[in-house]
């Protein structure tokens, strides 16, 4: 049974961009969905001036301190692939675009659930470098980085600044693979795809498709602006290199329903596993991490 939305939190024209019953269908089959026009030009043309500023410093609020595993370009690392987290907390422009409800509404029907909040931003810039090593993004799932969260129904939204094609190395999509089963070591899988060697996840990638059963089916998300590639949280996904002219910038966000929640993880030896959000969020009356905080994961969509 679909998430129903309620009507008056959205204008009869945002209603029919939100996904149909067998867009929805397709989603929990396929594990990715590309959106209608979910944003004007304006507010495209904004986030690109918006991003142009935070390059160049602005800040509205900084985080209180980096978390070791933090995501933060700053100039003196040059032209590589520029990611930066948490740009919904640390710029109100951007904020205020990435927390538009038809978004929230969009992945809420996609998940179906009844609350969808935001549970990371990053902000991304791929030169047109064709042989830059960091423009290529191996194959991973974000399940992997957030096995802190009760969740299975995460998702990202992947949101580019411009026409998307293929050419300019836009995110690529691993047919079904969130339904597979998983082989594989939790000592290893929970390493972001930055940690580890290239070659090593494409050989995950292969090894749990023949686990499976099944052929690897890659579809490049050719995505025209305004409109938005979602993704399961466990559907493997990467990009190519950058060989058009001109930069592919983008955010990637995050979301999670209303029921995800802190839970303890640890490595064989013990050791615990960490996101981000644990050094930054306020705590729970239980003492854990509050993946609810509104500062940090405000609610985008509530029905």
């Amino acid at each position: 049974m679909t998430t129903q939305l309620r009507t008056f939190d959205l204008t009869d024209e945002e209603l029919a961009l939100v996904p149909t019953d067998e867009e929805v269908q397709f989603y929990a089959e396929h594990g990715w969905y590309l959106s209608k026009k979910l944003f004007t030009d304006e507010e495209i043309d904004t986030l690109v001036s918006a991003s142009e500023a935070y390059y160049a410093g602005h800040r509205d609020r900084t985080l209180p301190s980096h978390p070791a595993r933090l995501a933060y370009w700053t100039p003196e690392k040059g032209d590589v692939q520029r990611h930066n987290d948490y740009v919904h907390y640390e710029d109100d422009t951007l904020g205020a675009i990435l927390r538009k409800p038809l978004l929230g509404a969009v992945a809420a029907r996609l998940a179906e659930a009844e609350e969808i909040r935001v549970f990371q931003s990053t902000l991304i810039y791929k030169q047109p470098k064709p042989d830059e090593v960091t423009n290529i993004v191996p194959w991973h799932f974000d399940k992997h980085y957030w096995s802190t969260s009760t969740s299975e129904k995460m998702l990202t939204a992947f949101i580019p600044f411009h026409d998307c094609p293929e050419e300019m190395g836009t995110i690529t999509m691993v047919d079904g693979s969130h339904l597979w089963k998983e082989i594989g070591d939790n000592d290893t899988t929970n390493r972001h795809f930055a940690e580890r060697d290239r070659s090593e996840l494409d050989q995950m990638l292969e090894d749990n498709a023949a686990f499976n059963n099944v052929e690897v089916r890659k579809v490049p998300m050719e995505i025209p602006k305004g409109h938005v590639s979602f993704h399961h949280c466990k559907t493997y996904h990467g990009s190519g290199a950058n060989v058009s002219d001109r930069p592919r910038r983008a955010i990637s966000l995050h979301l999670q329903d209303g029921d995800n929640a802190y839970r303890d993880f640890r490595t064989s030896d013990g050791s615990p596993v960490n996101y981000n959000h644990d050094f930054l969020v306020r705590k729970t009356e239980a003492g854990t991490p509050d993946y609810a905080d509104p500062e940090y994961c405000p609610v985008t969509w509530k029905s």
